[in-house]
């Protein structure tokens, strides 16, 4: 087995998801639900700022590209997850393989950058209050979201050009989902530059996003502790922290998952949920967190049902 060299159209074996027969249909069902929640929620939210005028600002232009891309992430995984438990069938092509990793990847590292300029937005926002206007017009403020996406599809291309370039010889994709590890372990040559080329990415992707978040929110904490204004400083607070609370998610979540491929002693069905959550559980909470926290949406996404039972 070892000496063959599969072609590009040939298929792989996910691993076994070991659901009972009696258990099938409610996780279907579960998995189900899920996704329907994913996509109806973060849908009233890109819905409620697309047609509100009054929200077409810095903040939730760049708040505008987080349920598209927890949308993109649950799409890549949920739906094959949910074919694979009903059919009982663990078998995927290559291409299509390839495919769902490039959107896992794009998900993983789009969540990381979005929140990142998030957090300059409300730095900006809180700490040079004066300037804001000046900063965040909207010829910068397309520059960033079009940067952010240019750079997180370069990424991920290259990453995963790194690995289809190499000839495999396996066929058993050690993950319920795919993803670059699972790739680069079908691979028989020499993958020194794609482990350092992920290594690489993880770190200075990580670094980036910690290094940006406790920056801006230490110098976001002072400001606020400095105002006088409780209006304000609550509103602030508010704001900020139920951005960091998706930033927390996300990050313990990612966190696990990584460490998990570099300690082969994980258990296995640890890593499984933790791959699952990773998935699912961001792009269930985030409108969730944010449609409840963020007075400015909350109280407008009944005047959009509104005003379409209105149009009816």
């Amino acid at each position: 087995m070892d000496n063959i060299s599969f072609n590009s159209s040939s298929m792989l074996s996910l691993e076994k998801l070991n659901i009972p027969p009696n258990v099938v249909y409610p996780a279907f069902f579960l998995g189900l639900l899920n996704y329907c929640i994913i996509v109806l929620c973060n849908s009233i939210i890109l819905l409620t700022i697309a047609r509100d005028k009054n929200l077409y600002q810095p903040m939730y232009i760049l708040f505008f590209n987080m349920p598209v891309n927890d949308l993109i992430g649950a799409t890549a995984f949920l739906p094959q997850l949910m074919k694979e438990i009903l059919l009982d069938s663990r078998s995927i092509s290559y291409p299509a393989c390839v495919t769902q990793a490039f959107f896992v990847h794009l998900y993983a590292v789009g969540s990381v950058l979005i929140l990142t300029a998030m957090a300059y937005d409300r730095y900006v926002a809180i700490c040079l209050p004066l300037m804001y206007n000046s900063i965040m017009t909207n010829s910068y403020l397309m520059k960033m979201i079009i940067l952010l996406w240019s750079v997180d599809f370069i990424l991920i291309t290259v990453l995963l050009s790194l690995v289809v370039r190499l000839p495999r010889c396996r066929s058993l994709i050690s993950n319920i989902y795919c993803d670059n590890p699972s790739l680069v372990a079908l691979v028989c040559s020499d993958t020194s530059i794609n482990n350092i080329y992920g290594l690489f990415l993880t770190a200075v992707v990580q670094a980036l996003a910690l290094g940006s978040v406790l920056y801006t929110y230490m110098q976001i904490l002072y400001t606020c502790l400095r105002n006088k204004h409780s209006d304000a400083r609550s509103k602030a607070v508010q704001t900020c922290t139920t951005h960091l609370v998706s930033f927390v998610i996300l990050e313990i979540t990612s966190f696990y998952k990584i460490l998990s491929y570099r300690f082969e002693k994980t258990p296995s069905y640890i890593s499984k949920v933790v791959g699952v959550l990773v998935l699912t559980f961001p792009p269930t909470l985030n409108p969730i967190i944010y449609g409840l926290k963020i007075k400015e949406i909350r109280t407008r996404i009944p005047l959009i049902f509104r005003r379409k039972v209105a149009h009816i």
